[in-house]
């Protein structure tokens, strides 16, 4: 941020004080007509960081984008301190055809970070977006869901050995946090690694938006906000239990050993025993059926929604909780807390 306290990107700087809806071009078509991505940019009268607010790297993740637009719109940020960019569509061709990755060009924004200013389409998106409202800020969150044909239970992924990541994850405020570096060109990596420490909140399915997950959330905004004195009051969410799991903890895909049409037995968030059967897989004439069991007690951090599978499909993802943790879980959801 210059002395001034504005916020600068190319073409544009906001005051304190301001807001500013932008529709900043990245691209062109095929056409040459501008591909635009919105942002909105709200920076306060007083002194503070500047948190970016990203979603829609991946155009059919849809939860994340009334996130950062409730944000951007609805939130009173009269008493801001410092600045808010918010970004609730980075992908807009993936966005407008409702497709994952960018269109024809097949290839994912999400790893194509921090971009070249000289190099493929995706990367010269990701270099624009990058250097102007990426670089400039302090601390960022990226929102996703799961995959298509999946459901994730509302989680946070972080690097927490890097400077000032573990701080942002835990002010988010989630139950579990999965401790990675993350894949190379991914936003958050490469933030953090530029020095923007920047975490991923990942939450519920694509091609839809959840309302509880959304409100969560949003929760989670509100605390990071507080923990960093850029809204009051100040009051910093805790979960009620937290398990981070790191590259030494209990986790596992469990993955589909034959193909047909699937029973998953329990939705995202259940607490499994060892043994527990996750699912059946049948034949389309029922006479022949294949059951996957839990190899250890966890978490379902996520579960497959598609009712169909082909051998080494994904079926859910399992962590480990210590038996400290999963006695606080079992606790609160048998007096309905969680």
């Amino acid at each position: 941020m210059p002395d001034d306290g504005s916020f600068t990107y190319r073409g544009g700087r906001v005051a304190p004080g301001e807001t500013a809806n932008v529709r900043y071009e990245i691209s062109e078509t095929y056409l040459g007509d501008p591909v635009r991505i919105p942002v909105t940019v709200v920076n306060g009268e007083r002194d503070g960081p500047t948190l970016f607010l990203s979603a829609a790297s991946h155009g059919d993740e849809l939860n994340g984008i009334e996130v950062v637009r409730t944000v951007a719109h609805d939130l009173d940020l009269s008493d801001l301190a410092g600045a808010l960019v918010c970004l609730p569509v980075l992908n807009v061709p993936g966005f407008l055809a409702q497709e994952r990755y960018l269109p024809i060009l097949d290839r994912d924004l999400n790893r194509s970070f921090p971009g070249a200013p000289d190099s493929t389409s995706a990367r010269r998106m990701a270099h624009s977006i990058f250097e102007n409202f990426v670089r400039p800020c302090d601390l960022g969150l990226d929102f996703h869901t799961s995959t298509r044909g999946r459901t994730n239970v509302l989680h946070v992924r972080a690097n927490t050995a890097a400077s000032g990541v573990e701080r942002l994850a835990n002010a988010f405020g989630t139950s579990v946090v999965i401790d990675s570096e993350g894949p190379d060109g991914t936003l958050r990596a490469e933030a953090t690694a530029a020095g923007v420490p920047t975490v991923t909140v990942e939450m519920g399915e694509a091609h839809r938006f959840q309302r509880d997950l959304i409100d969560e959330a949003l929760r989670g905004v509100d605390s990071v906000l507080a923990e960093y004195g850029m809204r009051e009051p100040p009051t910093v969410r805790w979960p009620g239990w937290r398990t981070v799991i790191s590259g030494g903890d209990e986790k596992t895909w469990i993955r589909a050993d034959a193909g047909g049409i699937v029973d998953v037995h329990h939705d995202r968030g259940a607490v499994v025993d060892e043994g527990d059967r996750i699912c059946t897989i049948t034949s389309p004439f029922k006479n022949d059926s294949v059951s996957l069991e839990a190899p250890f007690s966890g978490l379902l951090v996520g579960v497959l929604k598609n009712p169909v599978v082909s051998p080494g499909n994904p079926i859910c993802h399992l962590v480990g909780l210590d038996d400290e943790v999963r006695r606080v879980v079992e606790a609160r959801r048998s007096t309905g807390e969680a």
